[in-house]
């Protein structure tokens, strides 16, 4: 054997890498419990009057694992200039802009309350001992000194925050708070704790995002997947990751960055992640205005599956299960024709038969109309055709097989 190979482990032994590997096999692991894709802002979603600059923002987002331990991540990826916070503070959710005030802690960056994010950045917190409960909601109170025109959020929250000018980010209740239903700056908690593990990503568009569901219900499919962990001793370790952005396509930008082009961030940037489940491709079918022309869907549908081999590829460098999800049917939409159609049954025969997806999840077959399959079944249609309601979104996540995340 070489020498060079004798003389291996006493170099990483001097450049300290094995003390740190033996402290990381000793330590919990991070793992996310909440996230969101974060996008620029558009103008008809900035946040309403009195803004963000000097006032209260607090924000609530439910939790999918337990921890004993969190740390937030703050984005100012889409800012034109940095944003720096005054403060922010965490607490238990009772309801409403209300928390249950013994549970309200200061979260900090390098030991100190205030912090400023260049643009471009995101940052993680310092950790904080805090406990809290898989399915349970935290209330993030922020007050920022300065904001950029550009502004970093999730516009498709399906959850309600509450902007104040009076009181402070320690309040039990704000004063005349603005409700709206936007998460600004905010894009993940992280958890460390005896049972969290590990983390499943969803990565998709406004399906996935939770179109047509319940606004505070958390009746998003990934939603109704978390419940589903959590029931099942064996794996209430998983978090669940909600990447979707309403409007969303794979190939080409439209709202958020195309889901090629933010794959890195929203996948491997997130926690302790081993499973991706990608369920995208209808706004690039229907999304250029229900392009009629064939050879243009058939051009489509050719890059479309090139791009679910570059996920899967992608994935699997990172040891990451990666599972694709059929695409739903959108019959009576605007984007529906016979060349769409076609185009959405030839994906569909891809990700079941090319055998190249880690496992299949046939949302297409769970969402259905069975006496009309280009059409949802009336009982699970939001009303537009496209989207689903919440009795919708618990048949995806009922139709999983849950011995995929036994692996």
């Amino acid at each position: 054997m070489c020498k060079a190979c004798y003389l291996f482990p006493a170099v990483l032994f001097v450049l300290g890498t094995f003390p740190i590997e033996a402290r990381s096999k000793q330590e919990k692991p991070w793992v996310g419990a909440w996230s969101c894709s974060p996008q620029k802002v558009e103008i008809q979603n900035l946040p309403p009057s009195p803004g963000l600059l000097g006032n209260i923002l607090r924000q609530v987002v439910h939790l999918t694992v337990n921890g004993d331990e969190l740390r937030l991540r703050i984005s100012n990826e889409f800012g034109d200039s940095p944003l720096t916070l005054e403060s922010i503070h965490i607490a238990l959710h009772q309801t409403e802009d209300i928390i249950l005030p013994e549970s309200d802690r200061p979260i900090l960056f390098n030991g100190k309350l205030s912090v400023t994010i260049p643009s471009g950045a995101f940052l993680y917190s310092d950790p904080l001992q805090f406990t809290v409960q898989a399915l349970s909601d935290l209330a993030v109170t922020i007050k920022a000194t300065e904001v950029p025109k550009d502004i970093t959020g999730h516009p498709g929250s399906r959850e309600t925050s509450y902007l104040a000018v009076d009181g402070d980010v320690s309040a039990v209740s704000l004063s005349n708070p603005v409700k709206t239903d936007h998460w600004y700056l905010l894009d993940g908690v992280e958890v460390r704790g005896t049972r969290a593990r590990s983390a499943v990503v969803t990565l998709g568009d406004s399906i996935t995002d939770g179109r047509g569901s319940t606004t505070n219900g958390n009746t998003r499919w990934p939603d109704y997947l978390a419940r589903r962990f959590v029931a099942n001793k064996k794996l209430a370790q998983i978090g669940v990751l909600n990447q979707g952005i309403g409007g969303n396509r794979i190939l080409r930008d439209g709202l958020g960055p195309n889901a090629l082009s933010r794959f890195d961030r929203d996948v491997f940037g997130q926690a302790a992640v081993r499973w991706l489940i990608v369920f995208e491709g209808v706004n690039d079918i229907g999304g250029t205005r229900a392009e009629t022309d064939p050879v243009v869907q058939e051009r489509i549908v050719d890059e479309l599956i090139q791009a679910y081999q570059q996920f899967i590829v992608r994935a699997h460098t990172h040891s990451i299960w990666a599972y694709c999800a059929t695409i739903t049917p959108f019959g009576h939409l605007f984007y529906f024709n016979s060349s769409t159609e076609t185009s959405r049954q030839r994906i569909n025969q891809w990700v079941r038969t090319s055998g190249q997806c880690d496992a299949v999840l046939d949302f297409d077959e769970a969402a259905r109309n069975p006496a009309k399959p280009d059409e949802l079944d009336s009982a699970f249609d939001s009303g537009d055709h496209l989207h689903l309601n919440s009795d919708g979104y618990r048949k995806l996540a009922s139709s999983i097989d849950l011995t995929l995340f036994s692996r």
